[in-house]
């Protein structure tokens, strides 16, 4: 018997384009069509420009889809909703800020009590491994711990969805290693829903339950790939080894 899965967000046939100067549309999203499951881990996986971006932006609220629809857990997205939290491949510190205001922000623009939030935000500091530097500024850490300032302050706006845009994607390949087993740990003890973006096979294979390959631009699905592999992954496994071939026989992408 196949098992049920709640549907926290539905994506019926959006599609976008974009006029240019020249008086010409340019079609980014084709009748794009997926669903995510409640507390799912799904990649959206394909090459660099085909939309991927976009189709972020349009489930985040950011920007609407020209057809089709956008549903989160029944309703329709029609702007920014607090119930979906973003961390972006740019790392969006406040600099002016230290580690342990930028993870309370959220809070405290919701109008959390000071003690609560920060309680919650030093929670969140402690699950991505930030102990010790609640004082310190941007400034003074390294990529990759801005990004774990990035993924605490997500978090500590107590979203249902979590959408991560490349988020590793400007670190260096030994910390995005790092990265990707501290984000798989993280979504193991929270049990968020998170929608991943990424370019790189090994990645969505790391993280993914599912992962949703996309074509060229227009970005339309491609194929769906179930990852029934045990967690942590072995990128030695000869499982994950196969399905990794397979996905890139069905691509251009980097392995």
């Amino acid at each position: 018997m196949e098992r049920e899965y709640k549907i926290r967000l539905d994506i019926q046939n959006i599609s976008k384009c974009f006029s240019m100067e020249n008086g010409k549309n340019h079609e980014v999203v084709r009748e794009l069509s997926l669903t995510v499951r409640d507390n799912e881990f799904l990649i959206l996986l394909g090459p660099g420009h085909c939309g991927k971006t976009v189709i972020l932006n349009m489930i985040a609220g950011l920007m609407q889809p020209d057809y089709g629809n956008i549903c989160l857990d029944g309703k329709n997205v029609v702007g920014p909703n607090p119930d979906m939290g973003m961390v972006f491949q740019k790392i969006g510190t406040l600099p002016w800020k230290n580690v342990m205001e930028n993870v309370e922000l959220g809070p405290k623009m919701r109008g959390i009590p000071k003690r609560e939030r920060r309680k919650k935000a030093q929670h969140y500091i402690d699950l991505v491994g930030l102990h010790g530097f609640e004082e310190h500024l941007p400034k003074h850490l390294s990529g990759g711990m801005k990004q774990r300032v990035g993924i605490a302050r997500a978090y500590a706006n107590d979203p249902q969805i979590l959408l991560l845009d490349e988020p590793f994607g400007q670190l260096d390949a030994q910390t995005r290693y790092n990265m990707e087993e501290e984000i798989a740990r993280i979504w193991e003890q929270e049990k968020r829903t998170i929608l991943f973006v990424t370019n790189n096979i090994e990645e969505a294979l790391m993280l993914g339950d599912r992962i949703i390959l996309l074509t060229e631009c227009p970005a339309r699905v491609k194929q769906v790939y179930q990852v029934d592999l045990p967690r942590p992954r072995d990128m030695m496994d000869c499982r994950f080894l196969q399905m990794r071939r397979e996905i890139s026989e069905n691509t251009d992408l980097s392995i």
